[in-house]
């Protein structure tokens, strides 16, 4: 018997606030410094509801910062357009009426509109893919670590560096987060996620390291240390199979540091 196919579902990322962000974050800081107002439609006021987009643009052409509703059905490639970054709110909506896009071979996985139906608010983990949920259990514990490993350094300079130094190696040699991680999030459809990871993750544990006394040498390790960790974290189930691709994962989780941080189930 042949398999269903699994329904579409289409998701929209808001601001905290439940509003739209602008389509084109270039044309929006344009007309911003020209003293335009931008508009835009909240949601969260919206749910169960249908709704004409405000300022509907030509379709389907950037020609006005926000001229039409623009969805994703792959959740791990949300963050690409949101100008403001993390935290978002998450909707999952139904497009009605003309769809169109600027190219399926460019974006598949993009779709966009001029009237929407809000069908509910949905956990905003999912933009960063199914491994959410373990993405940001990973940047929640960031400050702690990154702490943690500062102390670790101030504690035993030489020691350390020797350590971190090897396995640094080791990670650019097997190109485990620039090669693994980066090809492995494209072919999922996670390369937006894992680029809004390696951002939180290099801001939070720099920040942490940094109010910890950590100096210039030591805070690009803990960086790129909380980079690793949480790439490994979102591609755990793409970075798997074999011996070789499990030392990978290994490495992105800081094997030959210390104890490999855990990975939440």
């Amino acid at each position: 018997m042949a398999r269903s196919a699994r329904p579409v579902v289409y998701y929209m990322a808001t601001r905290p606030d439940g509003t739209l962000p602008p389509t084109d974050t270039y044309l929006a800081r344009y007309h911003r410094a020209q003293g335009e107002t931008i508009s835009t439609v909240n949601l969260a006021d919206h749910i169960g509801e249908t709704v004409d987009h405000p300022t509907p643009g030509e379709k389907w052409y950037t020609d006005r910062p926000f001229g039409y509703f623009h969805m994703y059905t792959r959740p791990g490639e949300i963050l690409e357009r949101i100008e403001d970054g993390w935290p978002i709110r998450l909707f999952v909506v139904e497009p009605l009426g003309e769809t169109g896009n600027w190219g399926g071979h460019h974006s598949p996985y993009w779709l966009m509109s001029h009237q929407i139906r809000v069908v509910e608010e949905t956990d905003a983990w999912r933009a960063f893919g199914h491994r959410g949920q373990q993405t940001l259990a990973a940047l929640a514990q960031l400050p702690d670590l990154a702490r943690q490993w500062a102390t670790d350094w101030a504690a035993d300079p030489e020691g350390t560096r020797r350590t971190y130094t090897a396995w640094e190696k080791r990670v650019d040699r097997t190109r485990a987060l620039t090669g693994w991680a980066f090809c492995r999030a494209q072919y999922s459809r996670r390369e937006a996620a894992l680029q809004a990871a390696n951002e939180l993750a290099a801001d939070a544990a720099g920040q942490a390291a940094t109010d910890a006394g950590a100096d210039p040498e030591v805070l690009a390790a803990i960086r790129l240390r909380a980079r690793c960790l949480v790439a490994g974290q979102l591609m755990f189930d793409r970075i798997r199979n074999g011996e070789y691709e499990q030392s990978v994962r290994g490495l992105l989780l800081g094997a030959g540091l210390d104890t490999p941080a855990p990975v939440p189930a």
